[in-house]
């Protein structure tokens, strides 16, 4: 049974809240090479400091740089648009420019491992104004469309109104956890019924009689990062075995974003990593990112060899303890609302995918349901016989696709 509730947005604090004097004109600027990017660190960090919302980590400068290592290519073309009070940073739009089938896309840096886009905006009286300089800053780069992908309901893109009469492609939920109300003095709270409570006991029992067990939480560094590598080949091995087509895992890149972010000690990586070991090896690791009191699950992975012990939920448990120790007051699951995710969430948050047309060329793709193509793909998919999709699978993972 989930109890939906709001999800607290905490307001930036009230510092950050800038009061323009009424000579103040906004100054734009168009950042569209990596050097560029790298060189806005500071500033970015001072105002992700001063006026990032909990989801907005993967806007984070430590996450998209690791990304535009990775993922930043040929195709690919940084279309960064900064908005300035007096000299200062208030507003980023981190966004890429892309072009496919003659159609020029706008899109969030970070896709496809970022789970959430949105534009980082101080607060302050002229939130809009600053919002309405952005917007036509966008617009002037000429592209065809603007995608919005994984905009969540509460984002401050979402709450500015600017994106209305965009095509909706898709629609899901993001769970997530109340850690007070979840996590226990020695296991799941009260909140699970007691049969849960002691399956979960019997599974740790069963989990036991392999070898000793341990729990931890794993902080950035060389440990962190060979973790990662195990994690991601535990999740592709699952994912195979059950013929789930997952592009973005198998991707050779997914891997090493979160290999360098997991190592990144020095950089401020939010990146933690909970880990189980039994007989001492790992057998469940959990990859999240931890931002102003919510972490945020992004890779669950156990070893296919103890699927059938309810690894998947002793996994769960010992990471949102784990979150709660690190301070954090929320476990975020991330979209889609999966049944296993809905057992331990407290409510949901929508996330969509939009696509805005900004030109004739753009709105004519867009009637054409081109925009609508990416989800028709996946529900095909999914539609498959099973044996179908396993050998679609291996054949992505196998690094040929």
């Amino acid at each position: 049974m989930v109890r939906v509730k709001a999800r607290p947005s905490p307001a930036p604090p009230a510092a950050s809240r800038h009061r323009p004097s009424a000579q103040e004109a906004p100054t734009i600027a168009i950042i569209d090479n990596p050097q560029d990017f790298i060189a806005l660190r500071e500033e970015w960090e001072a105002l992700f400091a001063r006026a990032a919302l909990p989801q907005q980590v993967f806007q984070s400068h430590v996450v998209l740089r690791h990304w535009a290592r990775h993922y930043l290519d040929a195709q690919s073309k940084l279309s960064i648009v900064t908005v300035r009070r007096d000299g200062r940073l208030a507003m980023i739009w981190p966004l890429i420019r892309q072009r496919r089938f003659g159609i020029d896309t706008l899109r969030f840096m970070g896709i496809p491992v970022a789970q959430f886009g949105d534009v980082l905006v101080e607060a302050g009286d002229d939130a809009q104004d600053l919002f309405q300089a952005g917007w036509k800053a966008v617009r002037s780069l000429g592209s065809d469309i603007f995608e919005a992908r994984k905009l969540r309901a509460d984002s401050a893109l979402a709450s500015s109104g600017l994106l209305r009469g965009a095509v909706e492609r898709d629609r899901l939920e993001a769970p997530f956890a109340d850690l007070d109300f979840r996590v226990g003095p020695d296991g799941p709270s009260q909140a699970y019924r007691p049969r849960e409570r002691s399956n979960h006991r019997r599974r740790l029992r069963r989990l036991t009689e392999r070898g000793p067990i341990s729990f931890s939480c794993v902080t950035p560094g060389p440990e962190a990062a060979a973790l990662v590598e195990q994690a991601v080949a535990m999740k592709q091995a699952t994912l195979q075995r059950h013929g789930i087509i997952a592009p973005a895992i198998s991707d050779p890149r997914f891997m090493a974003f979160f290999r360098d972010l997991a190592g990144d000690a020095a950089g401020g990586s939010p990146l933690r990593v909970a880990l189980i070991l039994c007989a001492d090896k790992p057998v469940g690791i959990d990859l999240a990112l931890d931002c102003k009191g919510t972490s945020f699950g992004h890779v669950i992975a156990t070893n296919p060899d103890h699927e059938r012990g309810g690894l998947g939920g002793i996994l769960i448990h010992h990471s949102f303890a784990s979150a709660r120790e690190r301070g954090n007051a929320i476990f975020d699951l991330l979209a889609p609302a999966d049944p296993y995710k809905l057992e331990h969430a407290d409510g949901q948050t929508g996330v969509s995918d939009l696509a805005l047309p900004l030109s004739l060329k753009g709105r004519i793709a867009c009637s054409l349901g081109i925009a609508k193509l990416r989800p028709a793909l996946k529900a095909t998919l999914k539609r498959l016989p099973a044996p179908v999709t396993r050998r679609i699978a291996a054949w992505a993972a196998s690094g040929k696709a």
